[in-house]
């Protein structure tokens, strides 16, 4: 059985690379002791496994994988990208960028100090920093040096040795780093800090945030007038500074939708949506609550809306909830680059967000339409204006040009991550062009670059042990130094210079640095959701400039 299985996989490499990915994805999200060695490190170790088998997959499926995923990276990151150009955004991009720099100059010089090789050096520099998709990058540059086919391999058989080793203090260095040895470092109490950024947010103490919140149970009721001094009054001013509406009205056997400036006569009955804790508070002491099935069958839902309208951007959800259209709507949950932020009154919508919202359908469909989109469930993506992205991305990415003896060019796959950022952006604007639905989205993403890296540790797996035998506890320690130094200084230089509130000072080194693991432990610490604020417009530089720098890592050590 064993010699048939063998022989199969040896005949058929492609099965190879998906038994890789079974197991990798089986692996990565196990904890122990709290920790995970999430998907793609997961994914390399068991390809790396299963190369010691001395298989081989050849032909440009690697890199047709790696483009995918790079599309797919500048893609989801594009609309925060630019959104994030006004106003306190350019602070957050020069912060970002000279972090990334800082996180280069640290992996080079530790590569350097270590006496690593092209290949181990690259491959601290991709571990060191949880990068992953530098090593597309960066094999790419290696590839175009001109070296002899056996001397490129042994090159590229080095880089997996090195992001493996270095990957895991890379991971949970960074979250300890930021999460723990930073406050205390700085000498900042960050659970107080971020009571008192909540404030400043407008939480108010002891109950939900009162504008719109993420955590109010609204609901619907109906209630009969009969006070008079309710009568003849618009229902926009029935119940001023709570967001309580009239949502419909029975006047006899009329029936008949409210808007802010409907009046009310006695006996009149009326449908109230609003949170379930003020309603119970403001509103049952003073009307006397009635059934009426047919009068409360009013349909109702709750959608994402993709933020694109310019005129939205950086409005304060306190200014967004006096507009016209938020009449009747609740927003629940605000998702920026995959990452959760809070909900309050004081907090800035930016385009690119993902707001989820609840209400009537007629509110929640005038919402979105004010907002940007409804990010509806579809199968529908737009494969030619992603292939074409990928198509032309690369063609203008290869162009080269030569500096000394030194060929410089972004490579096919810088190429196609800015192809990536620019569709992405063009998408948020004009939803028709390019619509990539988030499931979809994420597909590319992980299989992408999960593909790729399990066919480079297939490809490197029979080398894998002599290199780890060779280098492995020495760049390891020198891993330890690349990966601590840079975040120190990041949070030194963030705190002192850039005068970022200690709140979100933590978040947003973890987005330069593209650490999701971090954030997590950020908030266990925080004891607060707010660190993610600081996240996303770091995230969206540090992602493209963090895979564009493998290629800088090749030229400065090559």
């Amino acid at each position: 059985m064993a010699d048939w299985l063998l022989a199969t996989l040896r005949s058929n490499p492609e099965l190879a690379l998906f038994l890789a990915l079974t197991f990798g994805f089986w692996l990565g999200p196990k904890k122990l002791h709290g920790f995970s060695l999430g998907n793609v490190t997961a994914t390399l170790l068991v390809a790396l496994l299963i190369g010691q088998l001395g298989l081989e997959i050849s032909g440009p499926i690697k890199s047709a994988f790696f483009l995918l995923f790079l599309f797919a990276v500048g893609y989801g990151v594009g609309p925060q990208f630019f959104a994030g150009l006004s106003k306190e955004g350019p602070r957050q991009i020069i912060f970002a960028a000279i972090t990334c720099v800082i996180c280069l100059a640290s992996a080079v010089v530790c590569a350097k100090l270590g006496g690593f090789d092209l290949g181990y050096g690259t491959g601290l520099y991709s571990g060191s920093q949880t990068i992953s998709a530098s090593i597309g990058v960066a094999s790419g540059q290696i590839e175009r040096l001109g070296l002899d086919a056996p001397s490129t391999k042994a090159i590229l058989d080095q880089i997996p040795v090195g992001y493996a080793v270095t990957y895991i203090y890379g991971t949970i260095g960074s979250a300890i780093v930021l999460a723990q040895l930073g406050p205390k470092l700085l000498r900042i109490d960050l659970p107080a800090e971020c009571a008192d950024y909540e404030k400043q947010l407008g939480k108010v103490s002891g109950r939900d945030p009162g504008v719109i919140s993420a955590h109010t149970n609204v609901v619907v009721r109906a209630f009969r007038i009969e006070a008079d001094d309710l009568v003849g009054k618009p229902v926009g001013k029935l119940f001023p500074g709570l967001r309580i509406f009239v949502e419909r009205v029975r006047r006899g056997d009329k029936l008949f939708d409210a808007d802010a400036n409907t009046t009310l006569e006695h006996s009149d009955v009326i449908v109230l949506s609003g949170p379930r804790q003020v309603m119970v508070d403001q509103v049952c002491s003073r009307l006397a609550e009635v059934e009426d099935r047919d009068l409360l069958d009013i349909p109702v839902e709750q959608v994402d809306v993709f933020v694109r309208d310019k005129g939205i951007n950086n409005k304060k959800i306190v200014e967004l909830a006096e507009e016209p259209w938020a009449r009747g709507i609740y927003l629940r949950k605000i998702i920026r680059n995959q990452v959760e932020i809070p909900v309050y009154p004081e907090v800035e919508i930016v385009r690119g967000d993902i707001l989820t919202i609840a209400g009537s359908t007629k509110h929640t469909a005038a919402a979105a339409k004010a907002l940007g989109y409804a990010v509806r469930p579809t199968e529908v993506t737009d494969l030619a204006v992603v292939a074409a992205g990928i198509v032309v991305g690369g063609l203008i990415g290869v162009l080269t040009i030569t500096v000394g003896k030194i060929p410089i060019s972004l490579s096919s796959a810088g190429g196609v991550l800015l192809s990536g950022l620019l569709l992405g952006y063009l998408s948020a604007i004009h939803p028709i062009v390019g619509r990539v639905p988030g499931p979809a989205l994420w597909l590319m993403n992980t299989l992408g670059l999960n593909a790729f890296i399990a066919i480079v540790g297939i490809n490197a797996g029979p080398g894998f042990v002599a290199g780890l035998r060779d280098v492995g506890a020495s760049i390891f320690l020198w891993g330890i130094v690349a990966t601590t130094v840079p975040l120190i200084v990041a949070l030194y230089l963030g705190r002192y210079v850039f005068k970022f509130h200690p709140a979100i000072l933590f978040g947003a080194c973890a987005g330069a640095r593209t650490t999701t693991a971090a954030i997590g432990m950020i908030q266990d610490s925080a004891r607060s959701n707010v660190p993610a604020l600081g996240y996303g417009m770091p995230y969206a530089v540090g992602a493209p400039l963090l895979t564009i720098f493998g290629m800088v890592v090749v030229m400065m050590l090559g």
